[in-house]
């Protein structure tokens, strides 16, 4: 069994950051159904900015709305502004297809990628 990327939001620019929240990331719903992320399911965000990376769990965002927001402790070291990927994984025994989407400055599908 390896872990091995199955979905990939790539250059995505974080729309808010909110201390406030209990946690996670809020990704808009467009942009998990284009890459299979799951309400709830763990990720890896890595910063082009900072270079800071840390893991949280996915809460859908509204739909269209382009929102990437960091909530809870996450947005202590990725702020709003900043440059991101957002990867899941998959444990599998087999390689997986996975789906990898670049976006704009505003959180817009602009091409699927070639992993």
């Amino acid at each position: 069994m390896r872990w091995v990327m199955r979905s990939k939001i790539h250059k995505a620019t974080v729309t808010d950051a909110n201390i406030e929240y209990v946690g996670s990331i809020t990704i808009d719903e467009e942009l998990m159904e284009m890459t299979g992320l799951w309400p709830g399911e763990k990720v890896l965000v890595a910063s082009n900015t900072s270079g800071a990376r840390l893991e949280t769990y996915v809460i859908t965002g509204e739909r269209k709305s382009g929102t990437i927001c960091l909530n809870g402790a996450a947005a202590h070291l990725i702020k709003k502004g900043e440059e991101i990927i957002i990867i899941g994984f998959e444990l599998t025994d087999k390689p997986v297809s996975p789906k990898v989407v670049l976006v704009d400055r505003d959180n817009r599908f602009v091409e699927y990628l070639k992993s």
